[in-house]
C-alpha cells in the first residue's frame, strides 16, 4: 500500500485515530503497537465496529478484503500521508513553537481567527511527531486555515515537524530554559526553537516576531517578509495594563482585558491580536475574542474556591515559566502560599535551577512555600518539603492552608491538579 493509492480512500474517511476506544463509523484507525501490546490484534473488531480501514505493521493481520492494510511503519505511513496531504491543502498554516506559553499562544490565536474564518487547530497537547500528523490530517476542505503547535526536547525535530506542517506564517513565543537535558543546554534551546526559522527562511515564508525579544531580533535580522510587534517602529504597537489579577492590551486607545493572569501573558496576547489585524479581522471582533477566552486547561488558570483564589499552573514547568509564575503571584493581594512542584528535564543543571527557584521564592517572601517533589527535597531542608503530591494531600487532610491567595506550579508529571480537591 503506498500513500497515492491510500489517500482517495483517507478523503472518504471521518477522521484518523490512534486510540482504539474512540472509533467511530467511516474512521481509520492506525494501530500503532507497543512494548506491550499489539494494537493490530484489534483490526477486525475495528472494522466491524464501523472503521472504514486500518493500517497495521504487521504483515500477518492484513485483510485487503476488509481494508486492513499492511505497512512497514505505521509511524512512518502516518507522517507521509500528513506530508502528502499538506500539499493538497491551499490554506494559510500559522506554525507555532517555543519554550514557553506555545499552548496558550495558540488557543488565543485561534479565538481570535475564528471570529473570521474556520480555523483548525492543534487540540489539546498533541504538538509531537504523532500529534502533528493527526491535526494535519483533521483538517478538511472547509477549513479556511490552520495553526499548529509544534513541540520539542531535542535538536531536529522542529525541523522535521515544519516538513509535515510546512507552515506559511511561524512564531517562537520565546526562548527559555526549558529541556535543557535534551537540547544540551540553554543554546541548544535557542538552535532547536530556531529550526522553525530555519524553514520559514529557506521557504520565504513570513515570520511574526516580537521586536521586544533580543534573541528573536537577532535571528530574524534583515530578513522578511516579517510581522512585528513590542516597539514603536512595529507593524504593531500595545501596551500592557493589568486589572486586578488579570492581563490586557491597550490598542488604538481601546483596553482589551483578557482572563488570563500573569504579565507573561501579554506577548501571547500581542501576537493573537497581530495576527487578527494582519488578516484584517475588525478590532473590535478582536476584542470579543479575547475577553471571552476562557482557559481551562490549567495553564494560568484562576479558580474561586470558598474563600480563596488559586491560580493553576500545573500543565509545565520551567526555571523561566516558574520565574515568571512567582513574581506575578507576589502581586496578588492578601496572605499568599505557593506550592511549587519538581522542574524536569533540566538534566546537569537540576539541582542549581531548583536552587535558584528556592531562593527566589524565600527572597519574595510568600507566607508559605511548600515543595513536591525529589529535585525540591534536595534544595529545601524546611518542613514544608514533600516527597510526592499523595504525600501532602495526606499532609492537607490534617493542615489547612490559610492563606488567601495559592499558587501551584510544576511540570505535568508531578499532578499537582490532584490537590485542589484537599484544599
Amino acid at each position: 500500500m503506498n500513500i497515492e493509492q491510500f489517500y482517495p480512500l483517507f478523503l472518504q474517511s471521518n477522521k484518523v485515530t490512534i486510540d482504539s476506544r474512540k472509533i467511530e463509523k467511516n474512521d481509520i484507525f492506525f494501530a500503532f503497537s507497543g512494548d506491550t501490546f499489539n494494537a493490530a490484534t484489534l483490526a477486525e473488531k475495528a472494522i466491524n465496529e464501523g472503521a472504514l480501514a486500518v493500517i497495521v505493521e504487521q504483515q500477518s493481520f492484513e485483510n485487503n478484503d476488509k481494508n486492513i492494510f499492511y505497512v512497514q511503519s505505521t509511524l512512518t505511513f502516518l507522517q507521509e500521508l500528513a506530508i502528502y496531504h499538506r500539499k493538497q491543502i491551499n490554506i494559510p498554516i500559522i506554525g507555532l513553537t517555543g519554550s514557553n506559553g506555545k499552548t496558550t499562544t495558540k488557543e488565543l490565536i485561534h479565538a481570535v481567527l475564528s471570529k473570521k474564518f474556520n480555523v483548525q487547530y492543534t487540540l489539546g497537547n498533541l504538538n509531537n511527531h504523532i500529534g502533528v500528523p493527526l491535526t494535519i490530517l483533521s483538517i478538511k476542505k472547509e477549513h479556511e486555515m490552520a495553526v499548529i503547535e509544534m513541540g520539542a526536547n531535542h535538536q531536529k525535530e522542529i525541523e522535521f515537524l515544519c516538513t509535515i506542517s510546512q507552515p506559511d506564517i511561524g512564531y517562537i513565543t520565546n526562548f527559555g530554559k526549558a529541556h535543557l537535558e535534551g537540547f544540551g543546554g540553554f543554546e541548544g534551546v535557542i538552535k532547536g526553537k530556531s529550526e522553525l526559522y530555519d524553514y520559514l527562511k529557506q521557504h520565504h515564508k513570513t515570520i511574526l516576531v516580537n521586536e521586544n525579544d533580543a534573541i528573536q531580533v537577532e535571528k530574524i535580522q534583515d530578513y522578511s517578509p516579517v510581522i512585528s510587534f513590542g516597539k514603536e517602529s512595529s507593524d504593531y504597537q500595545f501596551i500592557p495594563f493589568t486589572k486586578e489579577h488579570f492581563v490586557g492590551i491597550l490598542y488604538d486607545h481601546t483596553n482589551v482585558l483578557s482572563k488570563l493572569t500573569g504579565e507573561y501573558n501579554f506577548t501571547n496576547l500581542c501576537a493573537a491580536v497581530s495576527l487578527g489585524l494582519y488578516f484584517n479581522i475588525d478590532f473590535e471582533k478582536i476584542k470579543q475574542a479575547i475577553e471571552e477566552y476562557t482557559p481551562t486547561n490549567m495553564r494560568s488558570q484562576i479558580v474561586q474556591k470558598e474563600d480563596k483564589i488559586l491560580v493553576l499552573d500545573t500543565y509545565n514547568a520551567n526555571p523561566s515559566s516558574m520565574a515568571a509564575s512567582l513574581k506575578n503571584f507576589i502581586t496578588f493581594n492578601g496572605s499568599k502560599t505557593i506550592i511549587i512542584g519538581d522542574m524536569l528535564e533540566l538534566g546537569e543543571e537540576s539541582m542549581k535551577e531548583h536552587q535558584n527557584i528556592l531562593k527566589m521564592a524565600e527572597d519574595l517572601g510568600f507566607n508559605e512555600i511548600i515543595t513536591v517533589g525529589q529535585h525540591f527535597k534536595k534544595v529545601n531542608l524546611s518542613k514544608g518539603a514533600f516527597e510526592s503530591t499523595s504525600e501532602l494531600i495526606e499532609y492537607l487532610k490534617l493542615n489547612k492552608i490559610q492563606s488567601e491567595n495559592i499558587l501551584l506550579k510544576a511540570s505535568r508529571g508531578v499532578s499537582l491538579e490532584k490537590l485542589i480537591d484537599f484544599i
